[in-house]
């Protein structure tokens, strides 16, 4: 049986730790700024980090995702790893914004909108269900 918890806490906190949508850290003019849809390679890598840790407190820390596998609980790095990996990847502004601000498609403007947030959202739920529960990653350690 599949374990939809650590899809439904990473698609969440993707949408919850995109920067520019509810905050970025740092933004251009202070520390925090608020709903500025902009974004910068620092704050995709400051809230990559955060993504990181609230990610494995969630899934390894609570316990969401450990299995029981031969007797002996391992816990599984799959869903942190890949998570972290794809929510660098798909910050809206990054690679490209989708829908763009500008155009249909915008590359590396470094600039995001609600939709943009929405559509990076369902391709970062869609590729992280079928890496996690269609494929069944899982990279574990004991």
């Amino acid at each position: 049986m599949s374990d939809w918890g650590p899809v439904f806490i990473a698609a969440v906190l993707f949408i919850l730790l995109s920067p520019g949508l509810l905050f970025q850290i740092p933004g251009k003019n202070r520390i925090v700024e608020f709903g500025n849809f902009q974004t910068s390679g620092i704050s995709i890598l400051v809230h990559a980090i955060i993504f990181f840790a609230l990610v494995a407190i969630f899934l390894l820390a609570i316990g969401i995702h450990i299995f029981n596998l031969y007797l002996r609980k391992m816990a599984d790095w799959a869903p942190v790893v890949v998570g972290v990996v794809l929510f660098v990847l798909l910050s809206p502004g990054l690679l490209f914004e989708l829908p763009g601000t500008h155009r249909a498609v915008d590359f590396g403007g470094f600039r995001t909108n609600g939709k943009a947030v929405a559509i990076h959202t369902l391709i970062f739920f869609a590729v992280f269900t079928i890496l996690i529960l269609a494929l069944h990653l899982h990279i574990y350690t004991g």
